[in-house]
């Protein structure tokens, strides 16, 4: 049948003539790099050459996520005046993301920071009491994200930190001890030139550590309820700011939990190089717990291959993994 003789066609919708799409897209490989240090309401603040610009995130991102710690591509303007906004267009690979969950039986993972290399764990030893379990939770964050562990307790004045040296000392975790007006040169040389994220309770001394370590910090430091035993919460978002003795440091908010459903045993036994190796050994499926039916650990411990304490102690922070701690 010929079009013309269609008594339908003269009906059709006609053709749409469209300009294919192309799959170019902008390269940004010239822009300047930036560096995230801090986020508000949608706005980022990322310092350039030694300047501190704002900045927002750019469309062709979508729903990738610009945290605090993040080296990413910027275009725009770029001069920092006031009332200048630049564009985030690209987010670079990143080196170590340190993440938890709301709670275990969460499924989402948060990023909390990008980029750092180490996770300094503060811990006061009195007001409010240190608690353990949140300790060890952090440690394993810290060892699945790749990221070195550094313990720092504070407020030596008001108690002993013997117990929990004792405690840590199995793992080989890196303890520095401070209190309130005391020398803080074991802390500087633990995080020069380092890239460094504070993690704890609200009230164990976070934010005046880093007012110390950065005296034009001026962070808000908050006070420990008498009755709860907690502090109350005074930083409202992650910052990252340059030591004036190499490297960065960055102050998160007081933390309650810690929640780990992310995490997987066999990425927490990669950083113990002893364990891993002596644990090739176990059946397939072993979680190397106590609890295990012929765990390659606990041969080691009995032929003398690997002191006892050390795989109780990996034990104990595995077994912190699925407990529910009073934070």
């Amino acid at each position: 049948m010929r079009p013309e003789d269609d008594e339908h066609a003269q009906f059709e919708r006609p053709r749409r003539h469209t300009k294919p799409r192309t799959k170019d897209r902008p390269n940004y490989e010239d822009a300047a790099v930036a560096r995230v240090v801090t986020i508000d309401r949608g706005r980022y603040t990322v310092t350039l050459d030694g300047s501190t610009l704002t900045a927002m995130k750019s469309r062709n991102l979508g729903r990738k996520g610009v945290v605090v710690g993040d080296e990413a591509r910027i275009v725009g303007d770029l001069s920092g005046e006031e009332g200048s906004l630049a564009r985030i267009v690209e987010v670079l690979p990143r080196s170590t993301v340190l993440r938890r969950s709301a709670d275990d039986d969460d499924p989402i993972e948060r990023i909390i920071v990008a980029n750092a290399d180490q996770l300094v764990i503060v811990a006061a030893l009195a007001d409010p009491p240190p608690r353990p379990g949140l300790i060890d939770r952090c440690l394993v964050a810290a060892y699945d994200a790749g990221m070195e562990p550094l313990v720092c307790l504070t407020k030596a004045d008001l108690g002993s930190p013997d117990e929990l040296l004792a405690l840590l000392e199995p793992l080989d975790v890196r303890v520095v001890v401070t209190q309130q007006d005391g020398d803080l040169d074991a802390v500087r040389d633990a995080l020069r030139d380092r890239t460094s994220v504070l993690v704890g309770h609200s009230g164990v001394g976070k934010s005046t550590l880093v007012n110390a370590l950065v005296p034009d910090a001026h962070r808000s430091v908050s006070y420990v309820n008498a009755v709860t035993g907690r502090g109350r919460h005074t930083s409202t978002s992650a910052i990252s700011l340059e030591l004036p003795f190499g490297g960065w440091i960055i102050d998160t908010p007081g933390i309650r939990s810690f929640g780990l459903a992310h995490v997987e045993v066999d990425n927490l036994i990669k950083a113990f190089p002893d364990l891993q190796d002596a644990a090739r050994d176990c059946p397939r499926g072993c979680l190397h717990s106590a609890t295990e039916p012929e765990c390659a650990l606990d041969i080691a411990v009995a032929d003398g291959t690997i002191p006892a304490q050390r795989v109780e102690s990996f034990r104990r922070i595995l077994a912190s993994m699925n407990q529910k701690d009073d934070y």
